[in-house]
């Protein structure tokens, strides 16, 4: 099966209440461990790289390894650029065989935001690849996207119709509380979701697809492992699944999830490594990350996304 683009996913996945994970990859044990996941329970699913993981792993092996997933797996793979920051990476991206792209110009102001995103829009609809854009500002740190929680914004939902109307966008990212990081909120905070703007974004752009980056619940099995062999992740506190259950069966169809599957892999090499200090071979402790990133891919599309049995 060749690589597709997320046109159909997010009908399917609006229309069927229920979200298409998009998971961030950097090497070959974690696009094993998602697409095995997504392969096992028949699920569609979105691979997506970062500026950082581009820079780390080189365009080209990335798109190889997807490549490799697509000939092990048969079920329905769109190979995406999280957070571009500018026209040329984006273009790079679609010249290179992604098929779809993220501009991210939520730093700049609305007219700015929406003048970067149509000049994308122009570029990658003549090339055949979808694009996602942002409104609104999400906290935290991922990569290269820094935002300080005192510079985050809400998505004004009145702004989303002349955006997408003006850009031409295919889906659109929103801030309504996810952050990103595996640090999203500090203990005794209470986490919550705007539910009550993105219901009033569904009502401007009806049918439309919506993107929740930001979106990691930091599961505290790994972050225990990672604690109790080493690691210093004190406070890390993620998004409650219940809430992206619930966002899951509205008009949220794109679920971005990258810093549970940093603690899943880190957690099983960790854990290797100090109780078993006399192993020096990579197979021997990725192999246990691997085998982590595949069990909490499977819960997340299962219990989380409920993408499962629709590719």
């Amino acid at each position: 099966m060749a690589l597709v683009t997320t046109t159909e996913m997010f009908k399917k996945a609006y229309e069927g209440g229920y979200a298409i994970g998009a998971f961030n990859v950097n090497n070959m044990e974690i696009v094993q461990g998602i697409t095995e996941a997504a392969g096992e329970l028949n699920s569609p699913v979105i691979l997506q790289v970062s500026k950082g993981a581009r820079a780390y792993a080189n365009h080209n092996y990335l798109v190889k390894l997807v490549e490799a997933a697509l000939i092990e797996n048969d079920i329905p793979i769109a190979l995406h650029l999280d957070h571009g920051p500018d026209f040329e990476t984006c273009k790079a991206c679609v010249d290179g065989g992604f098929s779809s792209v993220m501009i991210d110009a939520s730093h700049y102001d609305f007219e700015k935001n929406i003048e970067i995103t149509k000049k994308v829009v122009e570029y990658a609809h003549d090339k055949g690849v979808v694009v996602e854009a942002e409104l609104g500002k999400l906290a935290g740190v991922e990569d290269d996207v820094k935002v300080a929680a005192d510079d985050a914004m809400y998505t004004q939902p009145d702004e989303v119709e002349e955006f997408v109307t003006r850009t031409g966008v295919d889906s659109l990212a929103i801030a309504i509380g996810t952050s990103h990081g595996a640090f999203k909120f500090k203990p005794g905070q209470k986490p919550q979701l705007r539910f009550d703007i993105l219901d009033e974004i569904t009502k401007r752009i009806p049918g439309f697809p919506i993107v929740l980056h930001g979106a990691s619940s930091v599961s505290q099995e790994y972050v225990k492992i990672i604690q109790e062999n080493g690691g210093n992740l004190k406070d890390a506190i993620g998004i409650p699944e219940d809430m992206l259950r619930q966002a899951a069966k509205s008009a949220v169809c794109k679920i971005n999830i990258d810093s549970d599957l940093r603690l899943a892999m880190t957690a099983g090499v960790r854990q290797v490594l100090n109780q078993h200090p006399e192993v020096f071979d990579p197979r021997e402790y990725l192999k246990v990350g691997r085998a982590n990133v595949k069990d909490l891919v499977r819960h997340k599309i299962i219990n989380v996304l409920g993408s499962d049995g629709k590719a």
